[in-house]
């Protein structure tokens, strides 16, 4: 499954990148929640939590049923 995540996060890395942000998979929960970390401009950003949920937790969740959600860690 982190593979298929990984996979993921790579098609929407570049849309975070050409704003100078990035993104990393940090874990898979047992609850099937996946955790990332935002990074360069997309960490702290006021955007950011519109940016987890609206676009990452969306395409995850639409590509793998499975996850329950997606959730940012520092």
């Amino acid at each position: 499954m982190e593979k298929k995540i990984n996979d993921a996060l790579n098609q929407i890395r570049p849309f975070l990148q050409r704003d100078g942000g990035d993104i990393e998979f940090v874990e898979y929960t047992d609850d099937n929640i996946v955790k990332v970390r935002l990074q360069g401009h997309c960490a702290g950003c006021p955007g950011a939590q519109m940016t987890i949920k609206g676009v990452v937790e969306r395409i995850l969740k639409e590509s793998y049923p499975e996850i329950a959600g997606v959730e940012a860690v520092n």
